[in-house]
């Protein structure tokens, strides 16, 4: 055997004794938080993953016609984002976190998947909500995709249904006329089932488009994003996409061997030629 093929041959060695080795995952769920204010004490996430939106619901979109939310659902993905549209700070954090993350991501609002907020305001208007877009439109800035973004508000107890299916709390303070609440988005599959929540005001692009895949069932994306969705598994406690080193480590092994095998294929190719042309020059 040549160097070349012994250097190759040592490298799918490393490769399998790696995956051979690797040492599993273990994810530490970090203990719930004492000594809040009492306004917060109602405030956070209780993830419902694969829970059914009351898709029944019956809400106003920004040009203040009555929609059922389920007009919103059935061919794509949707991300869903229960905001105010009033609301001094936090929201529009969230917002800007959603259009920031989106715009590096390849997919279009409208075609790939559908953007729905939802004011948990009861007193907000359609107007507010049909400034919030134009608002959000202009920091998207890609033309043709404004049919994909919908702002809706609604009465009470629709929007009590729907934060209370999807497990999202939040409290109102009279003294400050604002609302407590928590920050995050969630990504729905076509049927109106929660597929994926991500926590905070910043969204990491990879895991966006990655959860915008799985919510599809693979109907969108590419075979790259496919072989990432085999090396990252979503951490439902984290609310993000973390690599899976046996995975990966796997993955690394299959190639080494693919290319090693590649590698000598071709070298003996290589050889034999060789070989067949000093035999015709020596005859």
């Amino acid at each position: 055997m040549t160097p070349r093929v012994s250097a190759l041959a040592a490298a799918l060695g490393v490769f399998l004794l790696l995956a051979s080795v690797a040492p599993a995952l273990v994810r530490a769920q970090a203990a719930p938080a004492s000594g809040l204010p009492p306004a917060l004490r109602n405030v956070g996430f209780d993830p419902q993953l694969s829970a059914a939106v009351p898709v029944e619901l019956i809400f106003r979109d920004e040009d203040g016609r009555p929609v059922r939310l389920g007009d919103y659902f059935g061919t794509r993905p949707v991300i869903l984002a229960l905001v105010y549209y009033q609301c001094p700070m936090l929201c529009n954090q969230v917002l800007a976190g959603l259009v920031s993350s989106l715009r590096i991501v390849s997919f279009d609002a409208g075609k790939q998947f559908t953007v729905v907020a939802v004011s948990f305001n009861p007193r907000e208007t359609p107007a507010m909500a049909a400034a919030k877009k134009q608002d959000t439109l202009e920091r998207y800035r890609r033309p043709g995709t404004a049919a994909g973004w919908h702002f809706l508000t609604g009465e009470e107890a629709a929007i009590a249904a729907l934060t209370r299916a999807v497990g999202f709390r939040y409290t109102y303070d009279p003294q400050t006329d604002l609302y407590a609440h928590a920050s995050g988005i969630l990504v729905l599959t076509p049927q109106g089932k929660v597929s994926r929540y991500f926590y905070g005001i910043e969204y990491a692009p990879r895991d966006l488009r990655l959860g915008l895949m799985e919510a599809s069932a693979n109907r969108i994306g590419t075979p790259v994003d496919r072989l990432l969705l085999f090396c990252y598994q979503y951490d439902p406690v984290a609310g993000k996409y973390g690599a899976m080193v046996l995975r990966m480590v796997r993955l690394g092994g299959i190639l080494a061997a693919l290319s090693l095998a590649a590698a000598i294929f071709l070298f003996r190719r290589r050889e034999q030629h060789a070989s067949h042309t000093r035999s015709s020059g020596v005859s």
